[in-house]
């Protein structure tokens, strides 16, 4: 099962394992992880979700779609080139391990 790195913005980490084919969102939430809101439920419709993919793991994910392209440009943190929805990111083995940055805020 693969494993997901998620690291507050005072540098404070908490990694959890999940199923193939959870979302970071459903993972952060399932696990308590402070800074992942997800009030949408997983729609791409509200962005608190958002987190920063570290460079070594953006290869392996999956294109950004239209409507996650334009909650991106919704979020209440900086939007840069390593942001991305964490509801629209599932993890896999192909992800094992991923570590993630929350923004300061998300709403």
């Amino acid at each position: 099962m693969p494993t997901i790195t998620y690291v507050q913005p005072s540098g404070q980490s908490d990694t959890v394992t999940v199923e193939d084919n959870t979302s970071l969102m459903r993972a952060a939430v399932a696990n308590n992880v402070n800074g992942i809101v997800g009030e949408c439920g997983g729609q791409a419709m509200c962005a608190t979700c958002h987190v920063y993919v570290r460079p070594e793991f953006a290869d392996a994910l999956p294109d950004i779609s239209e409507d996650e392209e334009e909650m991106l440009d919704c979020t209440t943190a900086e939007r840069t080139d390593a942001s991305r929805l964490g509801c629209q990111v599932r993890v896999s083995t192909e992800l094992d391990g991923i570590v993630v940055d929350i923004p300061e805020g998300q709403v």
